[in-house]
């Protein structure tokens, strides 16, 4: 769990309660923020519940955009904490809907993967370290597994 949970930590944004998470969303949206920008990069999310995923497609048009930049323009709702080594991600698609603490000593936290050239790889930095070209994607998945299985790909 703590693999998980270090990636985590090193991911994300401000402890905060939120609501229950969205509607169910299995077929993931082709359309991009941005649309008219030359290169585009994704968000995927893989819920708890395996029958809940989310995509948001970003564009933009410098060679690389960062995933801060990725997430704050995604519109994909996220909450993160500060600790003394970096932000960490407590929330992302508001799941959790509550917590109390950013990572949970027991059950689920958020790991984060990094898709370079069609393969993900589990990320070795926090999100906002992250640097994406086109057609690139990070995402995200709740789990309690310390070594889970990555979500799908992007669909464009």
């Amino acid at each position: 769990m703590w693999a998980g949970a270090t990636l985590a930590l090193t991911l994300g944004a401000v402890s905060a309660c939120g609501g229950p998470p969205a509607a169910s969303t299995s077929t993931p949206t082709n359309s991009c923020v941005n649309a008219s920008a030359a290169h585009r990069a994704y968000v995927v999310v893989q819920h708890a519940s395996a029958s809940h995923e989310l995509q948001k497609c970003v564009g933009f048009a410098g060679d690389t955009i960062d995933g801060q930049a990725l997430m704050d323009q995604s519109g994909v709702e996220y909450q993160t904490q500060t600790f003394s080594f970096g932000k960490a991600v407590c929330q992302v698609d508001n799941e959790p809907a509550q917590y109390s603490k950013c990572f949970a000593d027991t059950g689920a936290n958020w790991s984060l993967f990094v898709d370079t050239g069609g393969k993900w790889v589990a990320a070795q930095t926090g999100y906002a370290q992250v640097t994406l070209h086109d057609k690139e994607a990070i995402g995200w998945i709740y789990t309690a597994d310390p070594s889970p299985a990555p979500p799908p790909l992007p669909k464009e």
